[in-house]
């Protein structure tokens, strides 16, 4: 059994999902500690000129705060800002009429939690990629420690005996800890695609999915993904 394990980010690059594919059970992390100015509450857009950054507001309310504890700032006003700005950079893009109403029906609604805002971007990220992957989340497993000793115990929980770690986690996994617990560790190797970007001339990569989703003209995602 084959699991990864990642926080809940907002809007994820494409890499995200590859993460998910691969692996039999994906574990979203929503009770680590929430990191103010990550990924979990911010992202990027491709715009006219370069790139924009996406963030939502957030109320914390001290320095231990759990993702899953999270509430969004001024959440109808922020969600409406945040789509009209989508709407307006990917207006012209090849898929815009074909997923808008949906990513619409997703900013419409309200969630009080930053946790579940992503959930739902996550959860449609993974239907139009035609990912079946279980998601699981870690407040519903009852594991133990802290870093990498939570990842082995979730692991354990799960009765996984390989673990796919983002290749960005090299510099802090103990690969050591994952082989005396017999877990097998293998690290992600995902190259990312280039794909036209409307008509500017440079490409920007690791913006979010929906970039790509709205720009890219093949009907089959899982040679990408």
């Amino acid at each position: 059994m084959r699991c990864s394990i990642m926080q809940p980010t907002y809007l994820p690059w494409i890499g995200y999902f590859n993460l998910i594919k691969n692996a039999e059970i994906f574990v979203v992390y929503d009770s680590a500690q929430f990191s103010k100015q990550s990924w979990q509450q911010r992202n990027k857009l491709r715009s006219k000129d370069s790139e924009l950054i996406l963030t939502i507001p957030v109320i914390k309310n001290s320095i231990n705060t759990k993702i899953n504890e999270i509430l969004i700032s001024d959440e109808k006003r922020v969600l409406k800002k945040h789509l009209k700005t989508i709407k307006l950079n990917y207006s012209k893009s090849n898929n815009f009429d074909k997923y808008i109403s949906e990513i619409e029906n997703i900013y419409d609604r309200s969630y009080g939690k930053l946790v579940e805002l992503n959930l739902e971007i996550i959860r449609f990220g993974c239907k139009v990629f035609d990912i079946k992957t279980k998601i699981v989340l870690s407040s519903n497993i009852e594991y133990e420690g802290f870093k990498n000793d939570a990842l082995i115990s979730m692991c354990k929980q799960l009765n996984i005996d390989t673990y796919i770690s983002p290749e960005g986690a090299k510099g802090y996994i103990d690969t050591k800890l994952f082989e005396k617990n017999n877990i097998n560790l293998e690290f992600q190797k995902y190259n990312h695609p280039v794909y036209n970007q409307l008509d500017y001339n440079d490409f920007i990569s690791h913006l979010s999915f929906i970039d790509f989703l709205f720009n890219n003209k093949t009907k089959n995602f899982k040679k990408w993904i």
